[in-house]
C-alpha cells in the first residue's frame, strides 16, 4: 500500500507534510469528492473483506468506493501514514422510520487531534448528511458548511451529530411555488458515539451480519453517492438524484431521473467512474 497511490486515486497533489487542518481538510475533502459511499458489492455477488489490503485493493487499484467501515478505515490508514493522531470510533446511526437510534453500533469515524484539539471527521455517510468539513468535538456549537448547519451535543459522555435540514426544489413538482420538505421540525438526527478508541476488528462481525441481514437498508436498497463540488449524487436502485446545494438561500435544487438498467450501468462509469466487475442487480 502506498500512499503516493492513494493521493493518485483521490487526484491531491498539494503539499502534504504538516499533519495539520488545512491539509486534513483538502484531503477530506478529495478523498469525499474521489471515492462514492457505495454498496454495490452486496448487490453483484460480491463479499466485502474488512481487512486494510481488500479493502486498498477495492478502492484504490480497483477505482470502487466502499461503506462506512472501509471508506473511513482506509482514511483512517492515510491520516495515520502522514502522521496524524486518529483513532477509530463507532457509532449507532438514527433511524427515522424508528424515531431512535439503532442498538448496536452499526457506523464507525474517526477522531483526529491537532494541536489538542480534537476533530470528528467521516467520509462514509453519503449523500445529503454527508459532512464536508472536519467537525470540532464541541458541544452545542452549530458548524455551518456547504451542506448545511451540522452541530454536535453532547450529554454525559454520549455525542450526538444533527444537521438542520434545508427545504428543496424539485423542478418536476414545482407546480406549487417550492415545497416545503423539512418535515417534523428541520433538525435531522444522524448519529450518536462516545469517545472510546475502537480497532476495525471490533467490526468484523458487523460487516458480516449487514451482508446478510435481509432487514438492514443496505440489503433493501442499491446505493451509490458521491459528493461534488457543489452537492451530491446518488444512484439508489434505479433512481439518480443530482442535488445542488444553495441553489438558492436556504434552498437546495433537486432533480430526480428513474433510469433502466442500461442507463444505470452507464450512469455508474460516467458519473461514479465505477465499473463493476459483475452484474448488479439494482
Amino acid at each position: 500500500m502506498n500512499i503516493q497511490e492513494y493521493f493518485g486515486r483521490i487526484s491531491y497533489n498539494k503539499p502534504h507534510k504538516d499533519a495539520d487542518l488545512q491539509t486534513l481538510t483538502a484531503i477530506f475533502q478529495h478523498h469525499i469528492q474521489a471515492i462514492p459511499f457505495e454498496n454495490l458489492s452486496m448487490h453483484s455477488g460480491e463479499a466485502i473483506e474488512l481487512d486494510l489490503q481488500s479493502t486498498y485493493n477495492k478502492i484504490v487499484r480497483k477505482k470502487r468506493g466502499g461503506w462506512c467501515l472501509e471508506i473511513n478505515h482506509l482514511l483512517f490508514w492515510a491520516l495515520q501514514e502522514l502522521g496524524y493522531e486518529v483513532c477509530i470510533l463507532g457509532a449507532n446511526s438514527y433511524e427515522p422510520a424508528e424515531k431512535g437510534y439503532t442498538a448496536e453500533i452499526n457506523h464507525i469515524l474517526l477522531k483526529v487531534v491537532i494541536q489538542g484539539d480534537s476533530y470528528i471527521v467521516d467520509a462514509g455517510f453519503g449523500g445529503a448528511y454527508q459532512m464536508w468539513h472536519p467537525l470540532m468535538l464541541i458541544s452545542g456549537k452549530d458548524q455551518p458548511q456547504v451542506p448545511g448547519i451540522f452541530h454536535l451535543m453532547e450529554d454525559d459522555g454520549t455525542w450526538y451529530l444533527e444537521k438542520v435540514k434545508r427545504k428543496h426544489y424539485i423542478p418536476e413538482h414545482s407546480n406549487k411555488d417550492i415545497p416545503d420538505t423539512p418535515e417534523l421540525g428541520n433538525i435531522r438526527k444522524i448519529y450518536r458515539f462516545t469517545l472510546k478508541p475502537r480497532h476495525i476488528d471490533d467490526f468484523q462481525e458487523l460487516n458480516a451480519y449487514l451482508q446478510v441481514s435481509p432487514d438492514n437498508i443496505l440489503q433493501k436498497k442499491s446505493i451509490c453517492t458521491l459528493q461534488t463540488t457543489s452537492g451530491f449524487l446518488a444512484l439508489v436502485g434505479w433512481t439518480f438524484t443530482d442535488m445542488k446545494y444553495k441553489y438558492m438561500e436556504d434552498m437546495d435544487l433537486v432533480n430526480i431521473t428513474t433510469l433502466t438498467d442500461e442507463e444505470v450501468e452507464k450512469t455508474l462509469k460516467d458519473k461514479f467512474n465505477i465499473v463493476l466487475e459483475n452484474k448488479l442487480v439494482p
